[in-house]
């Protein structure tokens, strides 16, 4: 049987949100591309799946080499500039006059369709970021959507079979999160909160907030 590859690209709420996704708490940012999509230009990163490549993006609003991403005195700064001299985190922005994959949009027979997990609390789904197999090559993206009245936040985690099989564990929220980062607090016995302020001593979850509901996530 023959497994469709496809790419799928799912709007981010603000620019911030694909800086922080690139950038925060990685050694390494990733690449950005710059490229026009549905009749308009917009900054984009991906994340690649067994068949799919999600293509999260946002609006261009300003042009330049590089996406900028600082947390200063425990504040987010992000921007796009055209040098690197200042103290930051930075992702190379590529501008493209092709289109930036060969694979096909398709929003139908998504093979790496997520299967949704309710997770009990904020803190079960913080401590599931842990890897055993990997504990220093964590993957600490949240991802938050608007699910029907409400919204969820949740991570993707993987099983290899013969096939790749892919959950999202979700913990349901009745308000929109207006902040982040999910801060833990499990060396003080505390629950998990959400937090724009970084302070020492305690792990943070960046939070990649989606415009809106996206069928890839098995809701």
């Amino acid at each position: 049987m023959s497994i469709s590859q496809n790419e799928y690209f799912i709007e981010l709420s603000s620019f911030n949100d694909l800086a922080r996704f690139a950038c925060a708490f990685r050694e390494y940012p990733q690449r950005v591309y710059s490229h026009e999509f549905n009749g308009e230009r917009v900054v984009s990163c991906s994340m690649s799946l067994a068949n799919t490549l999600l293509i999260f993006y946002t609006p261009l609003k300003k042009s330049g080499r590089y996406v900028s991403y600082q947390l200063s005195a425990g504040k987010e700064i992000c921007d796009i500039v055209e040098s690197t001299k200042d103290i930051s985190h930075y992702a190379p922005v590529i501008h493209m006059v092709s289109e930036i994959s060969p694979l096909p949009q398709s929003e139908k027979n998504i093979s790496d369709q997520f299967h949704p997990i309710q997770v009990e609390d904020l803190g079960s789904l913080a401590r599931l970021t842990y890897d055993p197999e990997f504990p220093e090559d964590q993957k600490l993206s949240l991802f938050a959507l608007p699910r029907k009245t409400s919204w969820v936040v949740g991570y993707i985690t993987s099983i290899e079979m013969d096939e790749v099989y892919y959950n999202f564990n979700y913990v349901e929220l009745d308000f929109e999160p207006s902040k982040n980062f999910l801060k833990y607090q499990g060396n003080q016995g505390k629950d998990p909160e959400f937090s724009d302020i970084i302070d020492h001593g305690f792990s943070y979850f960046p939070i990649i907030k989606i415009k809106n509901e996206h069928s890839i996530f098995g809701f």
